[in-house]
């Protein structure tokens, strides 16, 4: 155990800041991967069922079905400003709220309505669409994670738990709307300036360019300045840009398959089995995109590389597309020549997935390696009590050994001190003092009860040292109890310790066993 803590150490030394950055961005994806991966899905399902003409897209069920399929990509700012500032140890719902402000009606029939002249305080507005994007969340909410750290420190804790969401919301929403998402219009619009100048200087050098980047443009949301010029080009005959990006979705799906043949564990086969399908029928790349490129390193080569053979071939033979639509195999009639619109996507496809099971997926540096103990990504959640390790299925009470309130570990205390696992902040207090919550910096929300049914001492026997919203450093002492007393009583006094936002992890690891003393090693959270 203290190799492994010592690898852990070093490791942590050596971290890059791209690999922090996409570290972040990876555990920000990592808990709506499901809802990523059924929502695909049933987009697949709506574009089989088109095709075959078993639905028409006039239909109210066509609609039903749309808004199940589409609802987390719409609303993408909300989802992803939650995990993002739980990622970045803030608070989520305020990381979600500034999402929201971007989907408000007011705001968005403000930017439908075209209107010119918007001002806030005098500044001039940029009126965009947010819907569906990545890039100015992103960066809104790591701002608001940094605003967020420095209110706690100079805000009355009794105060934080309105002001500081008051003080973020009025900072970061305006800051978003005239700074942050207008930056990245700008950025796209400069990359369509630069693409229209290589696409009148050479089809395959366009191609090429294009088919490594836009994977890339996706995760940052800068593909959506770039697609009126497809649009703009199918209104005078044809669009070659579509072509050339197509190469990049079909290199994913490439990729896709050589992890799923690569791969020995199970957790990854299945994430890329679930991203095969929708990417396949509908275009729709997210779980591959997010679940596999953004945490192995090493396959961002092998995307680009597979994007640009298969794009710069498209490029080259001059391939058009007759119709906006997403790539998949599905909407290969909407290219032509369709013949040689296979070779470049199939290329790429193909190119992926060899290079994929030839050099593998994985390097030594990844944010984010498979799932094992010694290799993976994680947090690691100290013991807050000395005691021996029980599991939690030998809790009587079923909330805790089903694990519904969360995964984790119990553990029967010998001495009757509850100290800090973690650095972060006291979110929960029970005016019973038998209990705390803790959010750890790095986002985990701890749950700690002491004994079971003891919530009914009202309070006898426990003594905390802390109130809400206190930031504690790991090691600090957060409540004491007299064992003796409460026995006597006829209370267990054995102690869960559980991950109330498990759901958000790959996995929640206990890491010991027998006996631990405080401040020991507990837990390793996946991510």
């Amino acid at each position: 155990m203290n190799a492994i803590n010592t690898s852990d150490s070093t490791t942590e030394k050596k971290e890059t800041v791209m690999n922090k950055i996409l570290g972040a961005i990876s555990g920000s994806f990592a808990p709506i991967l499901g809802v990523l991966a059924g929502s695909g899905l049933i987009s697949a399902l709506i574009s089989i069922l088109t095709t075959l003409g078993w639905l028409s897209p006039k239909s109210g069920t066509y609609a039903i079905l749309g808004a199940a399929g589409h609802a987390i990509f719409y609303f993408f700012p909300v989802f992803l400003g939650i995990t993002l500032a739980l990622k970045l140890g803030a608070n989520g719902y305020v990381g979600g709220a500034i999402g929201a402000a971007l989907l408000e009606p007011h705001f968005t029939d403000l930017v439908a309505s075209h209107a010119q002249n918007v001002h806030f305080l005098g500044i001039p507005v940029i009126l965009a669409s947010y819907s569906s994007t990545v890039f100015p969340i992103l960066i809104a909410v790591s701002i608001y994670s940094v605003l967020d750290k420095f209110l706690k420190k100079v805000i009355y804790k009794d105060l934080q738990m309105f002001v500081n969401p008051l003080i973020s919301l009025l900072v970061i929403v305006p800051l978003t709307i005239l700074i942050f998402g207008p930056f990245g219009t700008y950025v796209g619009g400069a990359l369509a300036v630069v693409i229209k100048l290589l696409s009148s200087t050479s089809g395959m050098l366009t191609g090429a360019v294009m088919g490594a980047a836009w994977s890339f443009l996706t995760i940052l949301g800068l593909h959506w300045a770039i697609i009126p010029i497809f649009i703009a080009n199918l209104a005078t005959g044809g669009d070659p840009l579509s072509p050339m990006i197509a190469a990049a979705p079909f290199a994913q799906i490439g990729l896709g398959l050589g992890v799923f043949f690569k791969t020995r564990d199970k957790d990854l086969k299945t994430l890329a089995a679930s991203g095969l399908v929708p990417g396949a029928l509908a275009g729709t790349t997210e779980i591959i995109t997010y679940g596999i490129l953004v945490r192995y390193k090493r396959t961002m080569l092998i995307v680009a590389i597979a994007g640009a053979i298969g794009g710069a071939i498209n490029g080259m033979f001059g391939v058009k597309g007759t119709a906006f639509a997403l790539p998949s195999f599905l909407s290969i009639p909407v290219f032509t020549p369709i013949g040689l619109y296979l070779v470049g996507t199939l290329s790429a496809l193909v190119i992926a997935m060899v290079l994929t099971l030839i050099l593998g997926y994985q390097g030594k540096s990844d944010v984010a390696p498979l799932k094992t103990v010694k290799d993976v990504n994680r947090e690691t959640i100290s013991s807050p009590l000395s005691g021996e390790i029980v599991p939690l299925s030998k809790i009587s009470d079923p909330l805790f050994s089903t694990e519904t309130v969360g995964k984790g570990i119990a553990i029967d205390p010998t001495k009757g001190e509850v100290v800090s696992p973690v650095d972060g902040v006291v979110t929960t207090l029970f005016p019973t003092e038998h209990a705390i919550g803790i959010t750890s910096e790095g986002g985990a929300e701890i749950l700690i009860i002491v004994g079971v049914n003891t919530i009914k001492l009202k309070g006898q026997f426990f003594t905390s040292h802390v109130k809400q919203w206190d930031t504690v450093k790991k090691g600090d002492l957060l409540i004491e109890f007299d064992i003796e007393n409460i026995k006597a009583a006829g209370y267990d006094v054995k102690t869960p310790v559980v991950i109330t936002n498990t759901n958000q992890y790959i996995d929640v690891v206990p890491t010991s066993e027998g006996n631990v003393q405080a401040k020991d090693e507990l837990i390793r959270l996946v991510v």
